[in-house]
């Protein structure tokens, strides 16, 4: 194109079209939500079997799973947390929770807990770091919530039922947050962490597990369905609470999703955060006065 100073003004090409607009002045488009949506729903769509189908069969396909998801959540907390050496850090955060879970299927959830924690110090050795520590307790974090997703899941008799009731609990309470903070909206709840949670999404999720997890409760026969009622309030709360601190984490380094393995969704460990909150919580919970209460 020449320009109007050599001689051509009067052949000066016409003002640029639709087709033609610099990137410059181009209107940038809008993401459509509703695309967006379907994504999520054809990801969850895909993923909920696979995820229910595993949990129903339990034993090794359950534990491949666990041991799946595990690695996947590990390696995005070392991508979250920065390091010296990164590669070297996820490799030692991967082994070490491959070598939790394995010491948990041969010898308890104990064994698993002091695998992790000495895993924990060595990856935050070989990562090293101004925030080395935070780095190695990512693999405790990881390890202690999928302990007890795993202790729940391999109690003899009810442990279907139960991993079900804290699984759909969790189900229940994010989308009853988000139905009631839509909805309702109101003061925030952690507004410096989580801009868009409102109290009002908390009650909602409370509602919406203490519903749901009552439901799970009558399904499989418990004996005091009205105490799973409460239980799966509290799930709700400590579900939320797993929520924030994963929240805190992702906002303190700058960081939207964990990860972008779930088309829509983020994460493994966006979708989980909840579950490692709340699934030790409830094996403690079962494990201390369960046999008192008699309520499952």
């Amino acid at each position: 194109m020449k320009s109007s100073t050599d001689g051509n003004a009067a052949s000066a090409p016409p003002p640029p079209g639709p087709a033609d607009t610099p990137d410059s002045l181009a209107v940038p488009a809008k993401p459509s939500r509703a695309g967006d949506l379907k994504v999520r729903v054809l990801s969850a769509l895909v993923m909920a079997p696979v995820v229910l189908g595993a949990v129903w069969i339990g034993g090794w396909v359950f534990h491949a799973l666990i041991a799946f998801g595990s690695v996947v959540a590990v390696s995005e907390w070392t991508s979250i947390v920065p390091s010296a050496r990164r590669l070297p850090a996820r490799i030692m955060a991967a082994v070490g929770i491959l070598v939790a879970v394995m010491a948990q299927i041969a010898a308890g959830p104990a064994a698993g807990l002091g695998a992790a924690a000495a895993f924990a110090v060595l990856t935050a050795i070989v990562g090293g770091g101004a925030d080395r520590n935070l780095l190695g307790f990512g693999v405790l974090y990881v390890a202690v919530g999928m302990a007890g997703l795993m202790w729940l899941r391999d109690l003899p008799e009810s442990g279907l039922s139960l991993f079900l009731f804290v699984l759909i609990a969790i189900w229940a309470t994010d989308i009853g947050a988000y139905a009631a903070g839509r909805s309702i909206g109101g003061p925030k709840l952690a507004p410096r962490i989580s801009p868009k949670k409102t109290w009002a999404g908390l009650i909602g999720g409370m509602a919406s597990s203490a519903l749901f997890g009552w439901l799970v409760a009558l399904a499989f026969g418990a004996a005091r369905p009205d105490i799973a009622l409460a239980v799966g309030a509290a799930v709700a709360v400590v579900g939320q609470a797993g929520d924030l601190f994963e929240s805190a984490i992702k906002r303190r380094y700058n960081v939207k999703d964990s990860g972008q393995l779930i088309p829509g969704h983020g994460g493994i460990l966006d979708r989980i955060d909840g579950l490692l909150a709340a699934a030790p919580v409830l094996a403690l919970f079962h494990a201390a006065v369960g046999s008192v209460l008699s309520w499952w």
